[in-house]
């Protein structure tokens, strides 16, 4: 974690300086620009495993796909908790990644619903509607994530700022 916060301060510290407007506007919405970063990692980090589970020790593509998804799960879940929506409560923790993992199967079965939907009844091309379809379940997730899963209590949230100052 310390070394994607320091690439995520470097990164601040460059948008401020050589694009002060578009750090402004990206800074009021701190935390969705840092679920759009987490969830790239994410899908990098997805597509590196099933290549070494895959490519570099020949496992078949259901168990290669099936542990790079875990550990993909696995990674998200940390960042989301910790460095996009900052709640480092630990008590929650098991019950925060059993609604996660139920949201993510919630999310899975949108997809192919949505996707039958584009593509099949819509006409749209299977492309463009992957695209369609992941940008409304990004906008789903980001309420999800912040609004039930890792929504922090107000009495949670004064005492993180008396730690704070």
């Amino acid at each position: 974690m310390p070394h994607l916060n320091n690439l995520y301060f470097k990164f601040r510290n460059f948008l401020s300086h050589r694009y002060p407007k578009f750090y402004s506007f990206c800074d009021t919405r701190k935390s969705f620009v840092k679920f759009m970063i987490s969830g790239c990692f994410g899908i990098i980090n997805d597509l590196i495993f099933l290549f070494i589970f895959h490519g570099l020790f020949n496992l078949g593509i259901v168990i290669s796909t099936s542990l790079a998804f875990g550990l993909s799960f696995a990674a998200n879940f940390t960042l989301q908790k910790f460095w996009t929506f900052r709640d480092f409560n630990q008590n929650k923790a098991f019950s925060q990644m059993f609604l996660y993992g139920l949201n993510v199967l919630i999310g899975l079965s949108a997809n192919g619903v949505l996707m039958h939907y584009f593509v099949y009844e819509l006409g749209i091309w299977y492309m463009f509607s992957q695209i369609l379809v992941d940008m409304i379940l990004g906008i789903y997730n980001f309420a999800v994530y912040k609004l039930i899963i890792f929504k922090t209590d107000h009495h949670e949230t004064n005492s993180r700022k008396k730690t704070i100052s």
